[in-house]
């Protein structure tokens, strides 16, 4: 008795789809230099969520920045990897006349 083709196709056409998605992204995106100032910024970020608001006769303004730093080992003496996850946000309202 033949086994049934259609789950295997289906499954064959989405690994596909995603073959040839990530083989465009590949081909579309460059490789550009690390941006020094940006880099700086977030290094100088301290650990934590901070936020600070300032408000002034015509504007007002709350900044905003996150830091999470972590390191995971695999085991006592197993391999490990460390996630350093940085967000920076500024909203600004402003009174025109």
């Amino acid at each position: 008795m033949a086994a049934p083709l259609a789950p295997i196709v289906w499954t064959a056409a989405r690994m596909g789809a995603v073959a040839a998605i990530a083989y465009y992204v590949k081909r579309r995106t460059s490789v550009q230099p690390k941006n020094i100032y940006r880099e700086t910024a977030m290094n100088d970020t301290p650990d934590g969520v901070e936020v600070t608001a300032q408000r002034a006769e015509r504007e007002a303004n709350a900044h905003g920045s996150a830091r999470l730093n972590r390191t995971f080992r695999l085991g006592p003496n197993g391999p490990g990897f460390e996630i350093d996850a940085t967000a920076l946000g500024r909203i600004r309202f402003r009174k025109i006349d």
